[in-house]
């Protein structure tokens, strides 16, 4: 007896449901969070429907913690969102054919999680199409949009310390730079950035400072790694050169 064959949004929701319950506990978080920088119960949904990053959100808040003006805080997602024009690649391979509008409606709920989902299920499941990988990112979406809107709503029961607030903002934000260390330079970069940030903010009493610290540092971290590049193709090529002129010698 053949199999009965599952809708696409049916297999879209299988693959999705463990992303879509990992997000509550960190949606009623950031939800509560949000009311408590002066966000209304509209505005904390809006956010996460047109940003839909748990660490652009919660930067959000902390920047508005700190009074940050409105260009700062524009300014300071877009560095952090980044890495999405690097996700977007990745993905272009399984989308060579869609048109733009489709590509767009795409790419504005995709995030992290569910672009590894989708990215996993394209690589293993030739059956994988647009319709399922649209889904999983409208199922991600639902789920994130609803825990921060369910925390708002607890946000605006149960009182919390602000000072808490920045504590809890700060662990994780120190806990995200931690899990993206690789290697000495990451971390060297990490920490300029951080005693350039600190100059800067005493220097322009602005987070005006934060933005020029992250681009400054980035840009030296890049430097010394295309440097540090340079060295090990010269060394290579050093290498290979030696080991030619010593095989020379020998057949001579």
């Amino acid at each position: 007896m053949p199999v009965k064959k599952r809708a696409p949004w049916l297999e879209a929701f299988y693959a999705v449901i463990p992303l879509c319950l990992s997000y509550i506990p960190v949606g009623l978080a950031c939800g509560m969070l949000l009311q408590k920088v002066g966000f209304n119960v509209l505005l904390t949904a809006l956010l996460s429907i047109l940003v839909f990053s748990g660490g652009a959100q919660f930067l959000v808040v902390s920047l508005l913690s700190a009074h940050a003006s409105f260009i700062s805080t524009i300014l300071m997602v877009l560095f952090l969102e980044l890495r999405y024009a690097l996700l977007g690649s990745s993905l272009s391979q399984f989308f060579k054919k869609e048109k733009i509008p489709f590509i767009a409606l795409f790419a504005q709920s995709m995030n992290d999680e569910n672009y590894a989902v989708n990215y996993l299920k394209y690589s293993t499941d030739p059956n994988w199409d647009r319709h399922k990988a649209l889904f999983v990112n409208w199922f991600s979406l639902l789920s994130w949009t609803l825990s921060n809107v369910l925390g708002y709503v607890f946000g605006s029961i149960i009182q919390i310390d602000t000072s808490l607030v920045h504590f809890a903002l700060t662990a994780m934000f120190i806990f995200m730079f931690m899990m993206q260390l690789k290697n000495g330079l990451l971390l060297a970069t990490g920490i300029f950035s951080g005693a350039l940030a600190v100059i800067f903010m005493i220097l322009f009493q602005n987070t005006f400072g934060l933005i020029l610290a992250t681009l400054l540092a980035s840009f030296a971290g890049y430097l010394v790694e295309r440097l540090k590049k340079k060295q090990l193709l010269a060394k290579k090529n050093d290498l290979e050169f030696f080991n030619l002129r010593e095989e020379k010698i020998h057949h001579e």
